[in-house]
């Protein structure tokens, strides 16, 4: 009889149903360093366990297979699982089962009046193409395994419920019929992955399947190391068309001929990098006046929750929760205003108040990526009506930086992207992200949560820590506004100059 570690599982198939050689470096390599959950995915997945937690309330008594778990070691749910089907209970949370030499964990196992239900309960706002291969095994396994399933369910958050009211928190949909018809591949998938296992690496040429449904974890073994400037850098170029531009022998941007049609960005992007030279067009002059003072840079940083917790939120909402600006005042110059929630209440109205006043004296307010921070005040004016003619009145001076630059100006080392963390760098030498222990906005989101919700279990030391590194994080974005519109300025300058 195989032994666990060489047998499938519900989340091992999924894999090899991706690809064949990301399966077998699952099994054969377990501790592969790319197999190490990142910090967004651990709270993803720590998220997606607070859902199935709570999904059993919608389907009440029911018995828990609360077993310990150990990798590998599922024989004991199996036989927990056994023991109490035979005492006919209505329904069970993290049911195990093994058939066709394959084990499964159902979420939801629901008794019906002529079998059994199977419901996998999923973490997203909606039913997804990859959740009917998943439900699919399940109902294989466990009517190899001599149960008669009937019924197959996905249950997922629903995006239309609103936080105090978790009543409609989740959607039920009866998939049973695409099951169905997923089913019939399912036999013949499991036997040619047994047989994969069985023997060397397989050869899988890259392809779409590579980060469809999902990225996988071993691209970097896979996709050769891509040589400077390769023309999928070539700005929100389709993979498609990137394809077909190396089959034509256009390797490089430094290959292409100077009579390919291009875009406006791409043009301006590929003549500064074949002269290794920063573009700035002339019409960056006209779209700086728009940046009249005194300006407010704006940064706003979000938590998103699977489960609401605060009045008028939906799943997974990006809510706000931090604010830096810094702001051009009369006879003080620049003044740094910032705001962090670090308790488990709802941050929205003492971080509206703190954002009126700082932002009430500005003419224009700046930020990167505008309608993100539009969006983040829509929120605030929503669900803090007292200053929602205020809010308003920010939103609408609101100027966005991010096509002043994208629209205007390239520089070789932009990497074909205009996200700050790309711009800063090039644009002012010396000034990145790279000094900072929170560097990116999906650190800041898990490490806002930590603070907002288990803050107050954190050491003092370690709690003062972090919410220093957020709030340099948050500050760090706004400085980076305000240098690169100075170096913008200083840009037009020198054009003036030369005239």
């Amino acid at each position: 009889m195989p032994s666990e570690p060489s047998r499938l599982s519900k989340s091992r198939y999924l894999s090899g149903l991706q690809c064949h050689k990301q399966l077998w470096w699952r099994v054969h390599e377990p501790e592969a360093p790319e197999l190490s959950p990142s910090a967004g995915q651990q709270n993803l997945l720590a998220q997606g366990r607070q859902v199935g937690e709570r999904a059993r309330r919608h389907v009440p008594g029911g018995e828990l297979i609360d077993l310990p778990f150990h990798q590998y070691q599922y024989d004991n749910k199996v036989a927990a699982t056994r023991e109490a089907l035979q005492r006919g209970v209505p329904a069970m949370y993290e049911a195990w089962f093994l058939a066709d030499e394959t084990y499964v964990g159902v979420d939801i196992l629901e008794r019906t009046s002529r079998g059994y239900g199977v419901i996998e309960v999923k973490a997203s706002n909606s039913r997804k193409p990859e959740h009917l291969p998943d439900a699919a095994v399940q109902v294989h396994v466990l009517r190899r395994a001599g149960l008669q399933v009937e019924r197959a369910e996905v249950m997922h958050l629903n995006p239309a419920c609103r936080y105090p009211d978790l009543s409609n928190l989740f959607v039920r949909e009866d998939v049973t019929a695409l099951v169905e018809s997923v089913l019939i591949g399912v036999p013949d998938e499991l036997a040619a992955q047994r047989r994969m296992l069985e023997g060397p690496l397989p050869d899988v040429p890259i392809g779409e399947h590579c980060t469809n449904p999902y990225d996988c974890p071993f691209l970097a073994r896979c996709w050769p190391k891509l040589p400077d400037h390769h023309v999928s850098k070539l700005y929100r170029i389709e993979r498609k068309r990137a394809l077909e531009l190396e089959a034509d022998g256009y390797a490089t941007i430094y290959d292409l001929p100077s009579d390919l049609e291009l875009s406006v960005i791409h043009a301006r992007q590929v003549k500064a990098v074949q002269s290794g030279r920063m573009v700035v067009e002339p019409t960056l002059t006209k779209t700086l006046a728009q940046f009249a003072s005194p300006l407010a840079f704006l940064d706003f940083e979000t938590v998103s929750l699977a489960i609401p917790r605060w009045p008028g939120c939906r799943p997974w909402q990006q809510v706000p929760v931090q604010f830096s600006a810094h702001v051009e005042e009369r006879d003080r110059g620049l003044v740094h205003h910032q705001w962090i929630a670090d308790g488990p209440e709802d941050p929205r109205p003492a971080l509206a108040e703190a954002l009126v006043e700082a932002c009430a004296g500005a003419r224009k307010v700046v930020a990167y990526y505008a309608s993100f921070e539009r969006d983040c005040m829509e929120q605030l004016r929503e669900s803090v009506p007292r200053f929602a003619k205020q809010l308003e009145r920010i939103e609408k001076r609101v100027v966005d930086l991010l096509p002043a630059i994208r629209n205007h100006v390239y520089h070789p080392d932009f990497g074909g992207g205009f996200s700050i963390k790309k711009t800063l760098p090039a644009l002012v030498p010396g000034l990145s992200y790279a000094d900072l222990k929170v560097q990116d906005g999906e650190m800041a989101t898990v490490e806002l949560q930590r603070l907002m919700l288990q803050g107050a279990e954190l050491p003092a030391g370690e709690r003062a820590a972090l919410r220093d590194a957020l709030l340099r994080y948050c500050e760090r974005d706004t400085w980076a506004m305000v240098k690169l519109l100075e170096k913008l300025r200083s840009l037009v300058a020198d054009q003036l100059e030369l005239f």
